[in-house]
């Protein structure tokens, strides 16, 4: 089991939408969250004016992922000034940096490449970034450094809703209760973690549409072919990796290709539902 540790998010001016400083118990790190349209104010903070990596995030325009684009400036302010007139599509924005300065424009790169690598492999985002850096030449001692760095950072980042770097497979919770949902001649295996509810590499989604299956979910199915998540496959969508979905019955959706109540359709070997389940737990 991983250590407890803490995060302290501080509201700078009392909005819960304004500007936001994040620290983590026992690392020299630090955040700062900020709306795009208080750039101005964030512009006099100093973590702006240091070495470090961001992340901006809004609406794509042509899925319903959310989209982000990946940087990292040295310093981070002269990198966000020119995205405050060049990029239309952000919101908001999240930076890092060491509050001891004691990161370099190779660490950053590294942090940059790193970050972009796994928001590719989770694929719960559009990445606006026109290329994927590759890692810069680091000494060992220096690539530890950075890598420390990033392990501590991955813990902050979904704090403030950035949650499209996690995606751990499902074959590393081997003591995560398996959940089943078939139907229209498809089978899917899925499990609930705190990420969210993952349908499992191998699980199978009906092709065959029907009046009730939602927009969204025939958006999102769209873009998770698109992304090559799910191909088709004698007939069906077949899944080619572990997905985190936002719920059972978002994934239920998509497998089902109908309106569906995900708590009560997916199972358990026993045939017990998963909302049997949490409210058995819950009644403890």
């Amino acid at each position: 089991m991983a250590a407890p540790y803490s995060i302290r998010i501080f509201q700078l001016d009392g909005d819960p939408n304004g500007i936001r400083t994040i620290e983590k118990s026992n690392w020299t790190g630090q955040g700062l969250a900020f709306p795009r349209s208080l750039i101005p104010e964030a512009s006099k903070r100093k973590e702006l004016k240091r070495t470090g990596v961001y992340v901006l995030l809004g609406d794509s325009d042509s899925s319903n992922l959310p989209a982000i684009y990946i940087g990292e400036g040295d310093p981070i302010l002269d990198r966000l000034k020119s995205h405050s007139s060049g990029k239309d599509f952000w919101t908001r924005g999240v930076c890092f940096t060491s509050k001891d300065e004691s990161l370099n424009k190779a660490h950053v790169q590294y942090l940059e490449s790193k970050l972009i690598s796994l928001a590719s492999a989770a694929k719960r985002c559009d990445i606006k970034n026109g290329n994927a850096p590759e890692l810069p030449s680091l000494s060992e001692a220096d690539e530890a450094d950075a890598a420390g760095f990033l392990d501590e950072l991955l813990l902050c980042l979904p704090a403030v809703g950035l949650n499209m770097f996690q995606g751990r497979p499902a074959s590393q919770l081997p003591d995560a209760e398996l959940f089943y949902l078939e139907g229209k001649g498809v089978r899917a295996t899925g499990l609930d973690t705190p990420e969210g509810f993952v349908v499992k590499s191998g699980s199978r989604a009906s092709m065959q549409d029907t009046p009730t299956m939602p927009k969204r979910a025939k958006s999102l199915r769209e873009t998770l072919s698109e992304k090559g998540v799910i191909k088709e496959d004698s007939g069906t969508y077949l899944f080619m990796q572990d997905y985190v979905f936002g719920s059972p019955s978002s994934a239920s959706d998509i497998i089902l290709a109908r309106s569906s109540a995900g708590p009560s359709n997916w199972k358990n070997k026993g045939g017990v539902t998963f909302a049997e389940i949490q409210s058995a737990k819950l009644a403890k």
